[in-house]
């Protein structure tokens, strides 16, 4: 991994006969597709702009605490396996996985709960603890989500879907599962209990979406957790980002960070390499932006013209909502909160209201929801002794709303809020124990990741912004320009943003070597 980048030194490095791919970022998106273009024989660099790999999969470390600052999860492992296995590779080999148990435990204000977990029959038993009427509703919306994921996960999302036909093919299929209906009207159909609704239909939070108005299509990871698993890896994320990186080296890529692309090069229509912030110009055959898709039309070919991702078209697309996110260290802990697991998911006293506050008004609610992460009980090395790291996530309004949040004046009231619902709600007493704290708001993933509107997952995975409504794994606006990531096809989250370079690797010819003089 290059922390500096000499254009003379790459030149040398890079034989003229070799075609050459740029990618622009350094994310799980970015290095994946470097990977399967390095296993196509491409000659690949990598721009990042950060201090490492990963991108919001990255890490940091402060007073011995190490902090995930983005996924903590890994659901469907096959795409890693297979993204490995294209490289000649065996990711179980190169990533130490263990399977949470529960996957994550969800608790109301009246004091209930709900361990999830992958054992139909015990999850079964939890059901019929909470409202007894509603397990056979389950058991249909289970089904429901196996019939789901076939489609959209395996179908869809793993094959590009950039052509008009692609998207007509597939119309009565949308139409066959009511793809027009929101994912918690759908739970609504099938559970009566307002808790079990909220239980089936907030995973959309986790790519940017509004369970109340994304497709119903996101039905489908009820099954993706129960099939496969809900994992955390050792060493975090940042681990299988830097694992990421060992293979790109090894196939003769390089990755760069510390190196800020701010232009995609233009050249009768078609993508010709990229120029660096202060200057230095590179050239490729072809570019891959893993930069968010508002970024890379918006900024990154501002200069170009453009045909359908003009910036009056993004200005009226619906963004992801916006994450605060509170990483915090404790002392003396390791063995207090003992009911308190790996994930726990604390609900408000609203869902819906909060939701509209969140997505539709852009209001800060007095109020909130929480996701708590605490991958100590699991991966004692993240803390030192007897401690434990901590993230809290608490879902809030992107910054492109008429009256945004001025967090310079709102973080440290808006933490202080949250240590108290973690006092009284999870983790009493815990004023007492805190040694670090690191604070991330909208403004945070604006400056550091360059997220329009500071948002958690870019474009917001709506049915008219899904699959060939969604900015496109191949560019219209210019040819040898490609996109993966999460504001491309199949979206956000680690399977999305890895089965984007997928997709990818369907859409770029294996390289071919120049003859030269």
């Amino acid at each position: 991994m290059l922390t500096h980048f000499d254009p003379r030194q790459w030149a040398a490095a890079v034989p003229a006969d070799v075609p050459h791919a740029v990618v622009i970022g350094a994310g799980l998106g970015g290095l994946a597709a470097a990977m399967r273009l390095g296993a196509k024989g491409y000659r690949v660099t990598v721009f990042d702009r950060l201090e490492g790999p990963g991108g919001r999969g990255s890490s940091i470390t402060q007073g011995g605490h190490r902090f995930d600052l983005g996924p903590t999860i890994v659901t469907v492992p096959q795409v890693f396996r297979d993204l490995w296995q294209a490289c000649g590779r065996d990711f179980d080999r190169d990533v130490d996985l263990r399977a949470l148990d529960p996957f994550y435990e969800i608790r109301w204000p009246d004091g209930t709960r709900l361990p999830v977990n992958g054992d139909t029959a015990a999850m079964r038993e939890a059901v019929a603890r909470l409202s007894p009427g509603d397990v056979v509703g389950y058991e249909r919306f289970l089904k429901d989500s196996a019939a789901r994921y076939a489609f959209g996960f395996e179908n869809l999302g793993r094959r590009p879907m950039h052509r008009l036909w692609d998207l007509i093919a597939v119309l009565p299929t949308f139409a066959l599962f009511r793809a027009d209906r929101s994912i918690h009207a759908h739970a609504a159909r099938r559970v009566r209990d307002p808790r079990l609704r909220m239980a089936l239909s907030f995973h959309p939070l986790f790519i940017g979406g509004d369970p109340f108005r994304v497709t119903s299509i996101y039905a489908l990871v009820s099954h993706l957790e129960t099939a496969f698993g809900v994992h955390y890896a050792m060493g975090g994320v940042d681990a299988i980002a830097r694992r990421m990186t060992e293979i790109v080296e090894s196939q003769g890529g390089h990755v760069v960070q510390g190196a800020e692309v701010d232009e995609i090069m233009m050249d009768k229509g078609r993508a010709r390499g990229v120029r660096l912030v202060g200057g230095p110009q590179v050239s490729a055959d072809i570019v891959v932006s893993n930069a968010d898709a508002g970024h890379t039309y918006d900024h990154l070919l501002r200069n170009a013209p453009k045909r359908r991702w003009t910036g009056r078209r993004l200005s009226r697309a619906r963004w992801s909502m916006g994450l605060f996110v509170w990483h915090f260290g404790t002392r003396g802990t390791r063995d207090l909160w003992r009911d308190v697991g790996h994930h726990t998911i604390l609900n408000g006293p609203r869902y819906k209201g909060l939701i509209d506050d969140i997505f539709i008004k852009g209001r800060l609610a007095e109020d909130m929801s929480l996701y708590v992460h605490r991958p100590s009980v699991t991966d004692p090395s993240v803390a030192p002794e007897g401690g434990d790291t901590f993230y809290a996530l608490s879902p809030v309004p992107h910054l492109g709303h008429a009256d945004p949040v001025d967090w310079a004046a709102e973080a440290e009231p808006y933490r202080r809020r949250v240590q108290a619902v973690l006092e009284k709600e999870l983790l009493p007493g815990l004023g007492g124990h805190l040694t670090e704290s690191v604070v991330f708001t909208p403004e945070t993933f604006r400056d550091r990741y360059l997220s329009p509107h500071g948002t958690g997952f870019s474009i917001e995975p709506r049915i008219l912004q899904s699959a060939w409504f969604r900015p496109h794994n191949v560019s219209e606006e210019a040819e040898g320009l490609f996109l993966v990531g999460a504001g491309t096809h199949p979206g956000a989250g680690l399977p999305g943003v890895i089965s984007s370079a997928e997709v990818l690797d369907k859409l770029v010819p294996a390289a071919v070597t120049r003859r030269t003089p």
